[in-house]
């Protein structure tokens, strides 16, 4: 991963666990922190018009001097740098910020793993937007929540190029934070009309469906078991939704990962990208890697 760690915070609850989290990571992975404010004139109100523009400029850029000041006392020797930058779209604004940054974080609204991240239009924009990965993390992580989780979960789709960058963020993650990886392969059975001469010969070849997909689960996992030696690895290959496989297994993470769409397996077989459902639903932070994110 290149490029500073960026936390958007707007003074919420959950924009300082955001926060917190960002420069947590900043620390591990010796890199730079920079937090962005999105802000933007309010004079929809007759409140907010009275106050006027400098006013609500200053309070902005007072909150933000808040929040670093509690980060500078917690990471006494983190370089971080901020920006308050004035936008009549704050998705536009934060997705600028991302535009070099190695990681974004943001606050995501959440109330509990069954009705999970509330994004809001401003996080759905820049989660699809982003050419970075984007972690979105919740108003009750902590430290000790972090330390409670054992694991990177990861999920695994197509073939090795298209999971590099989701399985490289994952693998980084882990060997910043001394964590194992979960990379987590869903299949479904394919519709009789998805088969083909070529296809058959494969999953012949490879001894069957499951089969088949463990072996490229493992062939995806083997550069990035080469490159990173010290990180301990589970191969996790199940039938069912890559969401709903991924979810199953998101109570012992630290960190789910989840990357797009990729192609579809030889024989057809594929759990289809997992990313809305897992952001929206595990309990624990979650991180969205487009593909070439984190390169």
């Amino acid at each position: 991963m290149t490029g500073p760690i960026t936390a958007g915070v707007d003074g919420t609850d959950e924009s300082r666990a955001a926060l917190a989290w960002a420069a947590r990571e900043a620390v591990r992975r010796d890199v730079a922190l920079r937090v962005v404010h999105a802000w933007r004139f309010e004079e929809h109100t007759a409140a907010a018009a009275a106050v006027g523009r400098d006013v609500q400029e200053a309070g902005a850029r007072e909150a933000v001097r808040a929040a670093v000041e509690d980060i500078g006392a917690r990471h006494p020797g983190l370089a971080v740098t901020t920006e308050v930058v004035a936008g009549d779209d704050p998705a536009e604004t934060l997705l600028a910020a991302a535009a070099d940054a190695g990681t974004l974080v943001l606050g995501s609204r959440g109330h509990g793993a069954v009705v999970g991240f509330l994004l809001g239009s401003v996080g759905q924009q820049v989660v699809a937007g982003a050419r970075c990965p984007v972690v979105l993390v919740r108003a009750g992580d902590s430290p000790a929540a972090e330390v409670a989780g054992h694991e990177i979960v990861v999920g695994q789709d197509g073939d090795p190029e298209d999971s590099a960058a989701v399985l490289r963020f994952a693998f980084e993650t882990a060997a910043a934070r001394g964590a194992a990886v979960r990379a987590v392969r869903a299949w479904t059975l394919p519709p009789v009309f998805a088969y083909s001469p070529a296809s058959l010969k494969l999953l012949d070849d490879a001894g069957g469906l499951e089969p088949y997909e463990r072996k490229a689960l493992a062939e995806a996992l083997a550069p990035w078991r080469e490159r990173f030696p010290g990180v301990h690895v589970v191969e996790h290959v199940e039938i069912g939704s890559a969401g709903q496989v991924l979810l199953s297994v998101a109570g012992r993470a630290q960190l789910v990962v989840v990357g797009g769409r990729a192609p579809r397996t030889a024989g057809g077989a594929r759990g289809g990208t997992a990313a809305p459902s897992v952001v929206e639903h595990a309990g624990c932070p979650g991180a969205g890697v487009p593909p070439g994110g984190g390169a």
